[in-house]
């Protein structure tokens, strides 16, 4: 009878590895299908209910069919004017392209800037070219550049699109790669062992594998929305996190083993120890995510869901094929090192010397890293998230930014992304007047049946007349905005006219008061649901409260940090406007990872050795694990710099540096220091101090 069980713990850990191998052999194609179910259309992640969402529903009526504007703009080659002849040739060239694949109706005649220095013409491309959009603009360039003694650029929404298609181009290989890359080394220097390392990127790859597959066929299905940042961050997110988890439980194992010979007893006992901090740190991170559903902006509530998966799927991997090779290797996981318990008082060096010196002068260590981190907030109002300005959304200087300066240079700041007024045919005449009497705008036209500005008599569809307001400053600029918000204004006001303005502009304009709304709602939400799970998971309420509260500096302090390096060392003149919501969710449900890893293994040593020990011994013994994992989570999101654009940039250098702080300063220092100056009253009302006796006063 007794080979019967031993048989079947042999074969469980088996058949859990041949479950996963299925896994990352049948799924993991979809980590690079994922793309072909990706949208990059920002339209499709405007604020369903802001007015220039309401503008784009009204536009469809105006329209056979769906088009996306390109702009061509010309140039001297050696500078100054250019003749009447270069602007007909011009003329003719876009003439030459009607008809051609992929280009809708016939493009506009080339106009002449004041200046005379400059000659821009506008086509329409059919929408949902995919790849082939760049094979049309380079036979669009190339007839542009025949006309003689000119330079051609190409701006506007197409060649905008063109070219996020190419920072997104290879995410899938590209970032992988360089996230495992990233985590391999770290584990090999951290851990100095052969098998360990290979293991847990194992279980990372085929947990990113179920996590893709399950969100290729929601996306499929139109479940779940993903475009590039998404698919970006769920990479990363899935990585980090199964790393981190793996490398919880797998440091808990090699406790385990360095007590007794047994290596399935040993695994037992890991796991019991381990599920509740992971599960309850995968809850904080999944629920935090989840809250993005209460936001208006589309692309927020695409990443909620789709990154509550990619947990969902590291967790299972940490908790089922990871012990599964673990119990299987048993101690030839960690080769050359041997297993070791821990908290054995020996053998921690740098923890070792860290609990100390929190142990001899708690109150002076909560309270100069207090000081640190407050300074550094004190700093987080000048972090500017009005958006990122369009020459500044590419890190790298794109086509379509250099044409786009090109033609702010020679024309009114908003030529080719004018503001576009709905109102009722009958208002026209009145609409058109409050509008051009608008400070900030420059010119207005309604769009004729040719589907042009100023082509022939107004078009009407459904009673609604369109018009096309073109803006002074760059439609980008705060400048901008306001002019928006001031034409708005002039003509709501217009009776009977039930007039919309929507635009790029307006675009920018409403995603940044949605995105101010969201960080409003969402942030406390977040808040809330982590105060439950650690109120739950500790048994406390005052030291839930405490961490919540430390996370939450962290935070600020790292926003402050980000708002000194993004304007001084970077560059940037704004930051996305969804980057302090993003980066809070991450931050502080990752954040709260660390200290619930701590926190949990203080309260076990506290059952057994009063407070004042359960926080050096449990600081000495997940000291190491706890730093290793923040430095991976750091490395895997800093990994998302490799993809050239600012809103991926300056969520890695937020995400890595916050994760930094509050591994080895949060969690390190100020939490420890404070719960061991607090004493067991951080317990309260837990009557854990009470069953610990005199040591744990």
């Amino acid at each position: 009878m007794s080979a019967s069980p031993a048989l079947a713990r042999r074969l469980l850990p088996a058949l859990l590895i041949a479950v996963w191998l299925a896994v990352g052999g049948g799924l993991g194609p979809y980590a690079g299908k994922l793309g072909e179910v990706a949208t990059n259309d920002q339209a499709a992640f405007l604020p369903q209910d802001a007015e220039a969402t309401r503008v784009l529903d009204a536009q469809k009526a105006f329209r056979q069919e769906e088009t996306l504007p390109l702009v061509v703009v010309w140039t001297a080659d050696g500078g100054g004017r250019l003749s009447p002849d270069r602007q007909q040739a011009a003329t003719r060239t876009l003439a030459s392209l009607t008809g051609t694949d992929g280009v809708v109706g016939a493009p506009s005649p080339a106009l002449p800037s004041r200046d005379g220095e400059a000659l821009q013409g506008a086509l329409r491309l059919a929408p949902g070219l995919g790849d082939e959009l760049p094979a049309v603009l380079d036979r669009v360039r190339a007839a542009a550049d025949e006309v003689p003694g000119t330079r051609a650029q190409l701006a506007g929404p197409a060649a905008t699109q063109a070219d996020l298609k190419d920072a997104f181009a290879g995410i899938d290989g590209l970032l992988l790669g360089v996230a495992l890359a990233a985590v391999l080394l770290i584990l090999l220097l951290v851990y100095r062992s052969v098998l360990l390392p290979l293991v847990v990127i194992l279980c990372a790859v085929f947990a990113l594998a179920l996590a893709c597959a399950v969100v290729y066929v929601l996306a499929d299905a139109d479940v779940v929305r993903v475009d590039g940042q998404v698919q970006g961050i769920l990479f990363i997110l899935v990585i980090g996190a199964a790393t981190d988890y793996a490398l919880l439980l797998a440091a808990r194992f090699r406790e385990e083993l360095g007590r007794r010979d047994d290596r399935y007893a040993a695994m037992r006992e890991a796991l019991r120890q381990s599920y509740g901090p992971v599960g309850a740190s995968a809850a904080t991170v999944a629920l935090g995510l989840l809250a993005l559903l209460l936001s208006d902006l589309t692309n927020n509530r695409a990443l909620g869901p789709v990154g509550a998966i990619g947990i969902v799927c590291a967790v299972l991997g940490a908790l089922t094929f990871l012990p599964a090779v673990l119990v299987l290797l048993g101690r030839a996981a960690y080769w050359p090192a041997s297993p070791k318990p821990a908290a054995s008082g020996a053998g921690h060096g740098l923890w070792t010397k860290v609990a100390a010196l929190v142990d001899r002068s708690p109150r002076k260590v909560w309270a100069g890293t207090l000081v640190v981190l407050v300074a550094c907030a004190a700093f987080a109002p000048t972090l500017t998230a009005r958006g990122v300005p369009l020459d500044e959304i590419f890190v790298d200087d794109a086509p379509s930014v250099a044409a786009g300066k090109t033609l702010a240079e020679h024309f009114p700041g908003g030529s080719g992304n004018p503001a576009v007024i709905i109102a009722d045919a009958s208002a026209l005449p009145a609409v058109t007047e409050a509008a051009e009497r608008t400070d900030g705008v420059a010119s207005v036209v309604p769009v004729t049946a040719s589907g042009r500005p100023g082509g022939g008599p107004p078009l009407v569809a459904e009673g609604r007349v369109q018009l096309n307001a073109t803006l002074e400053a760059a439609p980008d600029s705060d400048a901008a905005k306001a002019a928006l918000a001031r034409l708005r204004t002039a003509v709501h006001a217009v009776p009977d006219a039930d007039a919309l303005v929507g635009g790029y502009t307006a675009q920018q304009y409403d995603t940044q008061r949605t995105a101010e709304r969201d960080r409003t709602v969402i942030m406390p939400v977040v808040l809330v649901i982590i105060l439950l799970i650690l109120v739950g998971l500790l048994r406390s309420l005052l030291l839930p409260v405490l961490l919540v509260a430390t996370v939450a500096l962290n935070f600020l302090a790292t926003l402050g940090v980000s708002a000194l390096v993004f304007e001084r060392l970077l560059g940037f003149s704004g930051t996305d406007a969804s980057v302090p919501l993003y980066g809070f969710v991450f931050l502080v449900a990752l954040g709260v990872d660390y200290n619930i890893f701590l926190m949990s293994r203080v309260r076990e040593e506290t059952f057994l050795h009063g407070t004042q020990e359960g926080v050096l011994r449990g600081l000495t013994a997940t000291g190491g694990v706890i730093t290793s994992a923040g430095v991976v989570l750091a490395a895997t999101f800093a990994a998302l710099a490799v993809i050239p654009l600012a809103f991926l940039l300056q969520i890695a250098f937020i995400v890595a540096f916050g994760v930094l702080l509050d591994t080895l300063v949060v969690r390190s220092l100020l939490v420890p220091a404070l719960v061991r100056d607090i004493g067991p009253v951080s317990w309260w009302p837990s009557t854990l101090r009470t069953r610990t006796g005199p040591s744990g006063s």
